[in-house]
């Protein structure tokens, strides 16, 4: 029974979208209204404070901070040992053939969420890869939709990403318990990402405590150490490691948000 709270942690930890990028993986302009990052006329340590310069309503500061505080010792006294056991116990092609098959599952929240953005080209494709993938790739364990151009790379989709096509704003700032990161809007589409990925329904169709358990804590695992490398690269060297985590998250998701807005207008 002693356990059971840690396998709970991990479960909880399926849904983390603290998935911030670098600064100089991602540096967007504005492409929803939110952030307007550095100064060329700065250098040095004005415009590392500059680099945190990210517009976006935190009304609940002192509150977010506390919450992030937590979550970093869960970070790094539970998670990242769990990760760093994870990778040491499976080997690499096995890791990645289980992140393959979890990332293939997720098929629906993608083309579902392309078609609410009625981007009807990328949700053919999402359905082309997931066919290739699932049949030539074993359920998924491999990825050769990858060696065909019109299937590779193609970009995900979420709730909270259908939502910002639809022009709903970002909302506030908020650090959720485990899950990270997030804004109001984003939190409100990762619960339509949860109830649109099949591995939710794991348990409302076999039943039992087990599925709920047992599958989303095989989730949490595969995409624990990649998730780990995001949050130490952007907070690691960061003056605030709060300020860098909202920043990077925030720029993130403008990022993609612009790209899947763009791509959308040039498909229609």
């Amino acid at each position: 029974m002693k356990k059971l709270p840690v396998i709970s942690l991990l479960t909880a930890t399926t849904l983390l979208i603290g998935c911030a990028s670098t600064r100089e993986a991602v540096r967007p302009s504005a492409p929803d209204g939110k952030a307007v990052v550095g100064d060329p006329s700065k250098t040095g340590f004005e415009e590392d404070l500059d680099d945190y310069n990210v517009r976006i309503a935190d009304p609940i500061e002192p509150v977010n901070r506390v919450t992030f505080w937590i979550n970093h010792q869960l970070y790094r006294y539970a998670l990242r040992p769990i990760s760093k056991g994870y990778e040491f116990i499976v080997p690499e092609k096995g890791r990645q053939a289980v992140y393959n098959a979890f990332e293939n599952v997720k098929f629906p929240v993608r083309f579902a969420n392309n078609l609410l953005q009625a981007n009807f080209p990328r949700a053919g494709q999402e359905l082309g890869k997931f066919l290739v993938n699932t049949t030539a790739g074993v359920a998924g364990l491999g990825r050769p939709a990858e060696h065909i151009s019109w299937l590779a790379d193609v970009p995900a989709a979420d709730s909270g990403q259908t939502f910002a096509f639809w022009g709903i704003p970002n909302g506030c700032y908020l650090v959720l318990p485990i899950l990270g990161p997030t804004t109001l809007r984003d939190g409100v589409g990762l619960a339509g990402d949860y109830l649109l990925n099949p591995i939710t329904w794991c348990g409302f169709i076999w039943g039992g405590y087990g599925w709920f358990i047992a599958i989303p804590a095989a989730n949490t695992m595969r995409a624990l150490p990649a998730q780990m490398d995001v949050y130490d690269a952007a907070t690691r060297e960061s003056l605030d490691r709060y300020l860098a985590a909202r920043t990077s998250y925030i720029q993130f998701r403008n990022e993609i948000n612009a790209r899947a807005h763009k791509n959308t207008q040039e498909n229609q």
